[in-house]
């Protein structure tokens, strides 16, 4: 109520700004962005039918706008209260109870792509808390809005010109809804992804990640495998470090092509038994295999809880380039399993 009270007034304020920003909105998309989309396969059909009902989104932009830059020489906050907001009991009793009644067709699904069911669980409850909350922003005015504000227009057109095609593969319209950023269904995909990796999981011929389970399951799963996901290996192992450790020996020299900020925080790459021969011990008292690879990250500095982290957390960090989100979604899952 408040964020729409404070739009309000600022829409006022800026009116003719507004009326001047909407006709700029109204040649770029009926324009430019109706070319590219034509140029790319979409059908003249869908963009009559969508173009004429876009405005210029101001709450978008807005929003947009209002993105945290992160100064690269900031400090990094502690993951402890990051943990504890989204590893939450409310979260893990009610990833368990998605658990016991989906069990038959998760089941199925890791049998099918070697994806845990408890990987799969962690995505559906971070993304949307098991499907409570998906976004209510109109997928191809946002989109367009984003793409005529032009801080990221090749990403953004792409994907409004993913969600014409969408429309094409006869998505109903009204289902073209999501998060302000273009995100949408129970797995959050971008409408890119959703064309190239949602599944149908139930046998209906659609893959309905927006109201099916079973289809968002087998999405994911479809995601993890395409990421390069290794059955039968875990995310990670929680593990303490000794004091007098030698971290120099172990650090990271090299320079990540995306996401440097995220990968730079982890260690040179070590098999699990050199890991054990330094001194390291799995808080769990289990050791996975020794020769699996990892890599240790300590989030929240020396003398905490760290983690040694295998090629699949990579793979969660493909999902989502953050190193707060993808051990919560490992330690989510470990949760919901045990």
């Amino acid at each position: 109520m408040t964020v729409g009270t404070v739009a309000g007034a600022w829409l006022l304020a800026a009116s003719p700004a507004v009326a001047q920003d909407e006709a700029g909105f109204q040649t770029y998309i009926n324009g430019e962005l109706r070319q590219q989309a034509l140029r790319e396969g979409v059908s003249a059909r869908t963009l009559d039918m969508v173009l004429p009902s876009l405005t210029l989104s101001a709450r978008v932009v807005e929003l947009d706008r209002d993105q945290p830059g992160g100064s690269p020489n900031g400090p990094i906050p502690a993951f402890a209260p990051y943990q504890a907001r989204h590893v939450d009991a409310a979260r893990i009793n009610r990833g368990r109870d998605t658990y016991r009644r989906l069990r038959a067709r998760l089941s199925q699904v890791e049998r099918e792509t070697g994806v845990p069911e408890s990987i799969m669980v962690a995505i559906f409850g971070h993304e949307t808390n098991y499907g409570a909350y998906t976004g209510d922003f109109d997928l191809p005015r946002s989109l367009a809005t984003l793409a005529y504000e032009g801080r990221r227009r090749s990403l953004f057109a792409a994907e409004f010109i993913a969600t014409m095609k969408m429309i094409d593969r006869g998505v109903p319209r009204d289902r073209l809804k999501g998060s302000w950023a273009g995100a949408f269904g129970y797995p959050q995909f971008l409408p890119s992804v959703y064309l190239r990796l949602a599944r149908d999981g139930d046998g209906d011929g659609v893959a309905n990640i927006w109201s099916s389970e079973a289809d968002t399951l087998a999405s994911i799963a479809n995601y993890f495998v395409n990421a390069g996901w290794r059955p039968g290996q875990p995310w990670g192992v929680a593990v303490n470090v000794p004091a007098g450790f030698d971290r120099t020996a172990v650090a990271n020299r090299t320079n990540a092509p995306r996401c440097n900020r995220v990968f730079e925080r982890h260690s040179q790459w070590r098999s699990m038994a050199e890991w054990r021969a330094m001194g390291i011990v799995p808080r769990s008292g289990r050791w996975p295999d020794g020769d699996i690879q990892a890599t240790l990250l300590e989030p929240d500095g020396p003398g905490k809880t760290a983690y040694l982290l295998t090629g699949n957390y990579r793979v969660i960090l493909d999902y989502n380039c953050s190193n707060f989100y993808a051990l919560s979604v490992g330690l989510l899952a470990d949760a919901v399993e045990n």
